[in-house]
């Protein structure tokens, strides 16, 4: 069988998209996709009688919005709108109504004429709703209830000047959201294109821009005044994840050896493919401030093969991810080598619980992971209870010894060598002792624990270099400076006090993170605690020194789940080739200025973000500011990040973006990035339930949705300022209220008064942190159903595991005999409905019938049949699938099990109500009322 890319009409091309497993289809001219294939004549199509319905899953709709001929003549504007001809799901023309004036994309979808007339008959309902609908889109015809009777010429011709047709730009789509349910697989879609004008770039390289999983930006077009910005109530920003990690089939980032980096005089932009070369290529103007700067002498010479070089063949004219192995001026010192301190809890809990056992074992068979090709690596290891226990490795012993510090007040180092070692060196005395050391505190009954103590011994053994500090913790910090209280209140949670348990109790844990900042030192915290650890003022550390926290609740290694999770996120993160002692900067073309950062970093000058490391895969949002009306045909926006590898070399690594301007208000809409949007509020949200109350947060969060979709309907329709019975929104963003109704339903900022301040201080940690690949399942969850999905799911194909198709988030979808997998990338959930036969369960897991099977964390047997080789495949790919070191736990969830397990499944499917938070149909009925408001 063809391929559906040797199948499509001309015009058309395919491309198969990773994450969807499927083909996207691209209509060439437009730049238009779709999931569908595009059939060759869509008029044939309408016109053909139909034997049997459109093959469609039960309660699906189609993806795209499928105009009839006479909407489409009537789009484009023609003067006589032929009547459409017979089609499947045509619903007969009621009586002739009041003429009105339309929005094309609006009225295309032919809804207008049915705020007046109600729900016809044959209309389907949408999820029960009481208020009559339009209908579903579920049908090539879809909308051919009606003939519109176009307005005169003149009033076309003004709407069509306001929506720009006829220029090369982005095509606004309207959407209604009342009939049009949410669809996961939109998530899927690439961002929309970047239309730059003509000769806006040097190159033809595909690569000329930075790749959205680098750098993406809320608006692919950028307003030419602030004011026009302020219109549409969509916020502007930037979200930046510099330092991707590179899964199989990624381009490697290109890097220039030869030293020669071209820079701006004025404005210190690196030379990206957006400059213009003047006076004969002598000069180059600078595409942000219009500078002319010469071109270094040795800029077209190849210093490999010593003879002239091809200037066009330079990847920094022809990639917008590049990066520079930076010359010696760019360096203060020389390069440091990569340096790992542990500090280890080893008091009474951490040695139950397992937590040591489990660390040690995982350092030891990680050793060879840890980076150090130019064997400068070093390493030193501090054991900590109420007392510091240092370990002294000389080189070449395989002994080591160990020296305790009981004055916690006034730290000390007690020897001035060995105890900060050289891993090659030292490697036997360090595997000796990471086999020993659990055996050695295994007695030990010492509760509590001098966390703020042993981080300053830390500081003091590595500030003369740098690296980073891993805190291994099982226990609330008791004794020594940065001793915490317990300030868990259930009496608080849910009130307006809630967000202050999410601020830092103690100012210690700032002031030394920034101290720690200015020595180039990063923290990362491993968080393991049966009892309350305070998660909100330890993860103060990791927030400004640019590190992460991991946070495993209630941990135990007797269970070999939790075991395996922490020792191969722990070994992940060892093994992680980091960036140390870098200093981040984004420049942008004038009268742009970058005005709020987030994200973990600290802010060293008004735009200079300092981290003494940076991980893979750690996301950066940053809010711009649009200062004076902007002139030029298009911006540019570059991150710099001035870094040393874990390998010693000093290098630079530059992302270019390039986004065209415009005045027009629907190309500014058409331009939308909803997961940028959706990743840039979900900071905001965080950032304001510390600064205000959760509550705020929340409300933020809705009024903002609620702004963008009253200025779509005042400026993009035509029920302008007054009350209207749909609510529009851009084809673009019609994911965006699904995904603010699942940040509002996170336990980041969920209103509940169930939620442990640890739990809900993790989730903010990684709602700031996480790259928009990770956030958005964590806001949005994907879920599957298994017991019928299609015989190739879970089977090997072209492009790896093949997926089943994502499902709405409603529990609707459940059904008593099925097997369901819910995750979210932290988590994963196994549904089994009740009535689930005995052979699932058996080919599942191995047990006789549902009665017998246990709820809860689990590891799931490969078993020898094709149906548990399928899930554990999906399973295995959707733990791998996604960049970012976690490893999600499997739970069993049974449809009449445990009552909290349950709920905590049924909490992602986040369509459905839930306690006091609503449905989505509900949410959207909210947003339209709040919209109508002033109109009612």
């Amino acid at each position: 069988m063809a391929s559906p890319a040797q199948q499509l009409p001309p015009g058309w091309a395919a491309e198969w998209d990773q994450n969807a497993q499927r083909y996207l289809f691209i209509e060439t001219a437009t730049g238009r996709t779709q999931w569908e294939p595009p059939f060759p004549d869509p008029e044939a199509m309408i016109r053909a009688p139909s034997a049997s319905p459109p093959p469609a899953q039960p309660h699906s709709h189609t993806k795209r919005r499928q105009y009839a001929p006479g909407q489409t003549q009537a789009y484009y504007g023609t003067d006589t709108i032929a009547p459409p001809g017979p089609a499947y799901g045509a619903v007969p023309a009621p009586a002739a109504q009041q003429p009105q004036l339309f929005t094309p994309g609006l009225a295309g979808d032919g809804q207008f004429a049915q705020q007046q007339i109600g729900a016809q008959p044959g209309a389907a309902p949408y999820y029960g709703a009481a208020q009559p609908e339009p209908e579903y889109i579920n049908a090539p015809g879809f909308g051919q209830g009606q003939v519109y009777q176009p307005p005169g010429v003149n009033a076309l011709a003004d709407q069509f000047s306001q929506m720009n047709v006829g220029q090369r730009g982005l095509r606004l789509f309207t959407t209604n959201l009342l009939s049009a349910p949410p669809d996961p697989l939109e998530l899927h879609r690439p961002p929309p294109e970047i239309v730059l004008p003509p000769n806006s770039c040097l190159s033809n390289s595909p690569f000329a821009n930075a790749d959205s999983s680098y750098q993406r930006c809320t608006l692919n077009a950028i307003p030419t005044s602030n004011s026009l910005l302020q219109k549409s109530k969509i916020p502007l920003g930037l979200v930046i994840t510099p330092y991707r990690s590179l899964k199989e089939g990624d381009d490697p980032v290109p890097l220039v050896t030869d030293t020669v980096i071209a820079r701006c005089r004025r404005c210190r932009t690196y030379i990206n493919p957006y400059v213009q070369f003047i006076d004969g290529g002598n000069r180059w103007r600078c595409c942000m401030c219009s500078m002319s700067n010469e071109v270094p002498q040795l800029f077209d010479w190849d210093q490999v093969r010593n003879q002239p070089g091809d200037r066009w063949a330079r990847a920094e004219l022809n990639h917008g991810v590049v990066e520079f192995v930076a010359p010696t001026e760019y360096m203060v010192r020389p390069p440091q080598p990569a340096v790992y301190v542990f500090l280890i809890d080893v008091s009474h809990n951490a040695i139950q619980s397992g937590m040591v056992a489990t660390a040690t074992r995982t350092i030891l068979e990680n050793l060879d992971r840890i980076p150090n090709e130019d064997n400068r690596t070093k390493v030193a290891f501090i054991a900590f209870d109420t007392s510091l226990h240092f370990f002294s490795l000389p080189a070449g012993s395989t002994d080591s010894s160990m020296l305790v510090v009981s004055d916690i007040d006034d730290v000390f180092l007690p020897k001035p060598t060995d105890l900060l070692v050289n891993l090659t060196e030292s490697r036997p005395a360090i595997e000796n002792l990471l086999t020993r050391l659990n055996d050695m505190f295994q007695d030990n009954h010492t509760i509590g624990s001098a966390l703020g103590p042993a981080l300053q011994a830390a500081f003091k053994l590595m500030s003369h270099i740098g690296g980073k500090i891993q805190v291994l913790s099982a226990s609330l910090p008791s004794v020594g400076a940065g001793a915490l209280k317990n300030r868990e209140d259930p009496k608080v949670l849910g009130t307006s006090k809630e967000s202050a348990l999410l601020q830092p109790a103690s100012p210690f844990y700032k002031t030394f993170a920034i101290e720690c900042s200015r020595a180039q030192v990063s923290v990362d915290m491993f968080l393991f605690s049966s009892g309350y650890q305070d998660v909100a003022t330890l993860a103060c550390l990791p927030h400004y020194t640019a590190g992460q926290t991991y946070f495993y609740p209630a941990f135990n290694a007797s269970r070999t789940e939790d075991a395996i999770k922490f020792a191969h996120e722990f070994g992940e993160v060892l093994a992680m080739p980091i960036m140390l002692e870098a200093v981040m900067r984004v420049r942008a073309s004038k009268n742009l200025r970058m005005s709020a950062f987030h994200g973990n970093f600290f802010v060293r000058s008004t735009d200079l973000l300092a981290m003494p490391s940076v991980p893979q895969d750690l996301s950066y949002a940053i809010e711009i500011q649009i200062e004076d009306n902007i002139t030029a045909p298009f911006v540019v926006l570059q991150t710099a990040v001035l870094h040393t590898t874990c390998y010693g070399e000093r290098r630079i690594r530059v992302i270019t973006t390039a986004l065209p301007t415009t005045n027009n208000l629907s190309d500014i809409f058409a331009s939308a990035d909803q997961v940028a949007i959706a990743t840039l509020l979900a900071n905001k949200a965080v950032e304001r339930s510390l600064t205000h109350k959760l509550e705020d947060a929340r409300d933020a969060v809705f009024n903002k949705m609620v702004e963008i979709l009253s200025a779509y309907k005042a400026s993009m329709t035509a029920a302008g300022a007054g009350a209207s019975a749909q609510l529009a929104i851009s084809e673009n963003m019609k994911m965006l209220p699904v995904l603010l109704l699942g940040l509002l339903k996170n336990v980041g900022i969920r209103q509940s008064a169930q939620i442990p301040p640890d739990l809900r201080a993790y989730a903010q940690c990684l709602l700031t942190t996480l790259p928009s690949q990770l956030l958005i399942p964590y806001i949005y969850p994907n879920f599957y159903s298994l017991h019928n999905m299609p015989p190739e799911c879970g089977t090997v194909g072209e492009h790896g595991v093949i997926m089943p198709q994502p499902l709405p988030l409603t529990s609707e979808r459940l059904e008593r005999h099925g097997l369901f997998l819910i995750e979210d990338g932290q988590t994963i959930f196994l549904w089994v409905g009740r009535d689930a036969v005995p052979q699932l369960i058996m080919d599942v897991f191995n047990l006789p019938n549902y009665e017998v099977l246990r709820g809860g964390k689990t590891t799931l047997p490969v078993l020898d049949n094709p149906f548990s080789q399928r899930v554990n495949a999906v399973i295995q790919k959707t733990r791998e699938m996604r960049r970012g070191v976690y490893w999600p736990h499997l739970y069993v969830v049974k449809e009449d099990g445990e009552p909290p397990l349950r709920l905590w499944a049924l909490s992602c499917l986040i369509q459905d109500r839930a306690d006091v938070l609503p449905s989505y149909q509900q949410f959207i009925s909210q947003l339209r009322d709040k919209v109508n408001g002033s109109s009612y």
